[in-house]
């Protein structure tokens, strides 16, 4: 497992943590910061989804859970790859999608997929930072009667308390990885450095 962990975190490095020497990346919050964690790139190449949904796989399995999901479209290559391979590994756990809001047609729902109320889930997402995302989602599914008992974050930016909010609703948050893991590759002596940037960045993505 631990093999996988730096196989993904080599890949994150390389594909998805940007940074400039100014801080020039706009997070949704308004603030700006020196670095920039965008894991689409990441979570959409095929190494990484195979990656990404071994491990989320391997902390979820023994756990009972029904399924894996969070506010598209952040969590939703997060939720498919570990449902993927959770039928691969014989357990088959579900997948969900929580739309940003209610169909305005058809069946008008907000979550996307087979899932029950009463039933177990895990909630994932990409990026943390203020929470924002995470803590919406985990009260849409609330509200559909999913047990949110676990979340799991592919990046956690230790920044403005994120991981602490989410903590005061479902004190289980695991990262599988911080932006100090990141740093931290980075400065090892043995890597590439990140793709420095020294032009106008487009904001950082609402999850965060």
């Amino acid at each position: 497992m631990e093999k996988i962990q730096k196989r993904l975190l080599r890949l994150l490095h390389k594909k998805s943590y940007r940074y400039s020497e100014n801080p020039l990346f706009t997070l949704s919050s308004g603030r700006q910061s020196a670095f920039y964690i965008d894991c689409k790139p990441t979570m959409h190449d095929p190494q990484g989804k195979a990656l990404i949904g071994e491990i989320v796989y391997n902390k979820i399995k023994n756990s009972g859970i029904a399924g894996v999901g969070g506010l598209t479209m952040g969590a939703d290559p997060i939720a498919i790859s570990t449902s993927l391979i959770s039928y691969q590994k014989g357990k088959g756990i579900k997948s969900f999608s929580i739309r940003k809001a209610a169909k305005g047609h058809g069946t008008a729902r907000r979550i996307e997929g087979e899932m029950q109320p009463g039933e177990k889930v895990v909630i994932v997402d990409d990026v943390v930072t203020s929470g924002s995302s995470v803590i919406e989602a985990i009260k849409a599914a609330e509200d559909y009667g999913l047990r949110v008992v676990k979340v799991i974050i592919l990046v956690d930016r230790e920044e403005e308390g994120g991981r602490q909010k989410i903590e005061a609703l479902v004190p289980n948050v695991e990262p599988i990885f911080t932006v100090s893991d990141l740093k931290r590759f980075e400065s090892d002596g043995k890597n590439s450095p990140a793709r420095s940037l020294s032009r106008p960045a487009q904001p950082a993505h609402p999850t965060m």
